[in-house]
Protein backbone atom coordinates (compact mmCIF):
# COMPACT_ATOMS: atom_id res chain seq x y z
CA UNK A 1 0.00 0.00 0.00
CA UNK A 2 1.31 3.79 -1.15
CA UNK A 3 1.19 5.95 1.92
CA UNK A 4 1.02 9.89 1.40
CA UNK A 5 3.25 11.50 4.07
CA UNK A 6 2.49 15.13 4.63
CA UNK A 7 3.62 17.74 6.87
CA UNK A 8 6.92 16.27 7.20
CA UNK A 9 9.28 18.89 9.10
CA UNK A 10 11.56 20.06 6.31
CA UNK A 11 15.05 18.88 8.55
CA UNK A 12 13.27 15.44 8.36
CA UNK A 13 15.39 12.75 6.46
CA UNK A 14 14.39 9.96 4.43
CA UNK A 15 16.58 7.71 6.86
CA UNK A 16 13.91 8.92 9.84
CA UNK A 17 11.14 8.55 7.89
CA UNK A 18 12.15 5.07 7.11
CA UNK A 19 13.29 4.25 11.25
CA UNK A 20 9.35 5.74 11.82
CA UNK A 21 7.63 3.17 9.41
CA UNK A 22 9.87 0.06 9.42
CA UNK A 23 8.88 0.51 13.37
CA UNK A 24 5.23 -1.50 11.92
CA UNK A 25 6.65 -3.78 9.17
CA UNK A 26 8.76 -3.81 5.80
CA UNK A 27 9.00 -0.74 3.95
CA UNK A 28 9.77 -1.43 0.13
CA UNK A 29 10.17 2.37 -0.13
CA UNK A 30 10.63 5.70 1.17
CA UNK A 31 11.24 8.60 -0.63
CA UNK A 32 10.51 12.39 0.26
CA UNK A 33 10.10 15.23 -2.07
CA UNK A 34 12.75 17.60 -3.02
CA UNK A 35 12.38 20.99 -4.58
CA UNK A 36 14.65 21.13 -7.27
CA UNK A 37 15.93 24.73 -7.20
CA UNK A 38 16.93 24.21 -3.56
CA UNK A 39 17.35 20.75 -2.96
CA UNK A 40 15.54 21.24 0.24
CA UNK A 41 12.77 18.98 1.20
CA UNK A 42 9.05 20.20 0.16
CA UNK A 43 7.37 18.51 3.51
CA UNK A 44 6.12 15.51 2.02
CA UNK A 45 6.62 12.45 0.45
CA UNK A 46 5.97 8.85 -0.16
CA UNK A 47 6.10 5.92 1.66
CA UNK A 48 5.28 1.62 0.16
CA UNK A 49 4.55 -0.99 2.75
CA UNK A 50 3.73 -4.21 0.90
CA UNK A 51 1.69 -5.58 3.58
CA UNK A 52 -1.54 -3.46 3.84
CA UNK A 53 -2.44 -5.04 7.28
CA UNK A 54 0.75 -3.13 8.42
CA UNK A 55 0.18 0.03 6.59
CA UNK A 56 -2.89 0.46 8.18
CA UNK A 57 -1.24 -0.09 11.50
CA UNK A 58 1.05 2.64 10.58
CA UNK A 59 -1.50 4.93 9.63
CA UNK A 60 -3.34 4.70 12.40
CA UNK A 61 -0.68 4.59 14.72
CA UNK A 62 1.72 7.82 13.00
CA UNK A 63 -1.12 9.95 11.94
CA UNK A 64 -0.79 13.09 14.04
CA UNK A 65 1.98 11.97 15.51
CA UNK A 66 4.82 15.01 16.18
CA UNK A 67 7.94 14.30 14.51
CA UNK A 68 10.64 16.73 14.43
CA UNK A 69 8.48 19.38 15.82
CA UNK A 70 5.51 18.89 13.06
CA UNK A 71 2.54 16.75 13.21
CA UNK A 72 2.46 14.58 10.58
CA UNK A 73 -0.36 13.45 8.58
CA UNK A 74 -0.52 9.76 7.19
CA UNK A 75 -3.39 8.47 4.36
CA UNK A 76 -3.25 6.27 1.16
CA UNK A 77 -2.18 7.89 -1.66
CA UNK A 78 -4.25 8.12 -4.05
CA UNK A 79 -3.96 7.36 -7.58
CA UNK A 80 -3.19 10.12 -9.48
CA UNK A 81 -5.96 10.91 -12.69
CA UNK A 82 -3.75 11.72 -15.42
CA UNK A 83 -1.56 8.48 -14.80
CA UNK A 84 -5.08 6.84 -14.73
CA UNK A 85 -5.70 8.01 -17.97
CA UNK A 86 -2.15 7.04 -19.35
CA UNK A 87 -2.55 3.59 -17.93
CA UNK A 88 -5.90 3.46 -19.62
CA UNK A 89 -5.36 4.45 -23.11
CA UNK A 90 -1.99 3.66 -24.83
Amino acid sequence: MKLLVRNVSRETTEAELLALFGAYGDVQYCKLVMDRETGKSKGFGFVEMPRAGEARVAIKRLNGRDVGGSKIRVKKAEQREDVVQQRSHP
